[in-house]
């Protein structure tokens, strides 16, 4: 049997366990169950959806190829997300219930008014479109290289049938299905990568003991680096943009806080945050383990390292002298984090264009609201796919770098606005915010272009806290000549 129509046979059947899951999940939805699960979900049943809904297709690629060329210098930044999951589940979470917000740009315009919540909306919206493109490209990627290519088939119909499938199976749950298929998606990733690990040791010939000491003793195992402040891996990069990344890409993002505002309260969605940034360091630790023994065995086999570290796990999963079981695996874990992905940033997209921009739920009854929610969804599928075609034809950059560059970029405003609105009370300008996030970023670039042509300093993922630092001092600019008002406490 050839590896496409292996390919194309795993596929198919993790696509019907999924819409099983998402069947079961959606049985008598409506928008209330699409856009919040109508807060009914177990944090238990949460915080494993979680682990999966953090973990991407680019993190199954690019977290074990980045291993030849950082080491373990991610679990550095990983240490830094458990800081900022503590921070989300003890000041934002609670804020969140307590206003009882669909979408959590709705803080904005109580904070500041209509212009910043408008800007916090479409920041989102840039973000998280772009981002979930890149994430989705590099599987597609994948599967043209593994079956579309071999079949004669354009890259632009492997996107099309793709997104086609992922809209199908969220058009109808929303929050909810998602939460299941997530669950259905950490259990396939976490079995994956250990059945990964096993299956290329044995193929090594080691025993367990004989794998742990290969693994500690090779040099892409080096965990902490302090010795370089202007290298990207300096520990202290790594960690505090760990922190302020996880609270504007997790805690500051609809996508991600719509499953942990469908538990019951604020004490269960505290617990689940806290339980799954745990568990979520020892997830990555797993896939780090698998990238050493990756160039491991292209070592051992004198096979060439590719030019895109993101290729490797994909070379040896179809290396002849590996079991076909790898492949498969491979495939599976790729296809589920992917589908989970793309589908949960397809439903915060139609969530946060429907309720922040639209305003839908404001002026329409709930039957027009549903039309409105599934034509955005629509809308939100096809942009999508564009999106990540014109990625395919630009891109030259490994995937797990071009998402947090974007995401320094994009969220690093929306941090701002919220970091101000919460420390700060005096009101500012706030139809010149917009102004503020735009420039923000332009600064930002300008700023770590000067620094690295003049002082040769490689900025890394603080790019975040650079751009969150200069949209705070725009809003204080903009709050000159205002009457110090009360603001309501954050």
């Amino acid at each position: 049997m050839s590896l496409p129509v292996i390919v194309i046979i795993t596929i198919v059947a993790y696509f019907a366990l999924l819409m099983a899951v998402s069947y079961y999940a959606s049985r008598g939805s409506d928008n209330t169950t699409f856009f919040t699960g109508k807060r009914q979900t177990p944090w238990p049943i949460v915080a494993f959806a979680m682990i999966g809904a953090a973990i991407s297709g680019v993190t199954f690629i690019s977290v074990p190829g980045m291993v030849a060329a950082k080491g373990y210098s991610y679990l550095q930044m990983v240490l830094g997300f458990i800081v900022g999951y503590a921070v989300i589940a003890f000041v934002l979470v609670p804020m969140f219930y307590k206003r009882n917000l669909i979408s959590i740009y709705g803080y904005l315009e109580e904070r500041f008014g209509s212009s910043t919540y408008k800007a916090g909306a479409w920041f989102f919206f840039v973000s998280k479109m772009l981002g979930a493109a890149v994430r989705f490209f590099v599987v597609c990627a994948v599967l043209q290289y593994l079956v579309f290519s071999p079949l004669h088939i354009p890259f632009v119909f492997n996107v099309i049938v793709t997104i086609a499938l992922i809209w199908l199976y969220t058009m109808q749950g929303g929050v909810k299905t998602l939460i299941w298929t997530d669950t259905l998606k950490s259990f396939c990733l976490i079995m994956s990568v250990i059945l990964c690990i096993y299956f290329v040791g044995t193929n090594l010939g080691f025993s367990f003991g004989e794998m742990t000491s290969a693994i500690a003793d090779h040099p892409t195992s080096r965990m902490f680096y302090f010795d370089n402040p202007k290298e990207g891996t300096y520990f202290w990069k790594q960690f505090l943009a760990g922190v302020f990344m996880v609270i504007a890409t997790t805690g500051l993002d609809q996508d991600m806080m719509q499953r942990n505002l469908a538990c019951r309260n604020s004490g269960q969605s505290q617990k689940n945050m806290l339980v799954s940034g745990v568990t979520q360091f020892f997830v990555i630790a797993l896939f780090l383990l698998l990238g050493t023994l990756l160039v491991i065995f292209m070592d051992s086999k004198g096979m060439e390292h590719p030019a895109k570290s993101d290729d490797i796990f994909g070379m040896v999963a179809t290396h002849p002298d590996v079991p076909i079981v790898v492949g498969i695996l491979f495939v599976l874990g790729l296809i589920s984090a992917a589908y989970s992905a793309a589908g949960s940033a397809l439903t915060s997209l139609t969530t946060s264009f429907t309720i922040d921009v639209l305003e839908a739920h404001k002026k329409n009854d709930d039957k027009v609201l549903t039309r409105t929610r599934k034509a955005v969804h629509i809308g939100m599928s096809a942009m999508m796919g564009l999106v990540i075609i014109a990625f395919y034809y630009l891109s030259d950059q490994d995937a797990i770098s071009a998402v947090y560059t974007l995401a320094s970029y994009t969220y690093g405003p929306i941090l701002g606005l919220f970091v101000y609105g919460m420390f700060w009370k005096k009101p500012v300008h706030d139809r010149f915010v917009p102004v503020v996030c735009v420039l923000a970023p332009c600064l930002s670039w300008c700023i770590q272009w000067g620094l690295n042509h003049f002082f040769g300093y490689e900025t890394s993922f603080e790019l975040l806290i650079m751009n969150a630092l200069l949209t705070v001092i725009g809003l204080r600019l903009l709050s000159i000549g205002r009457k110090k008002e009360a603001a309501e406490a954050a």
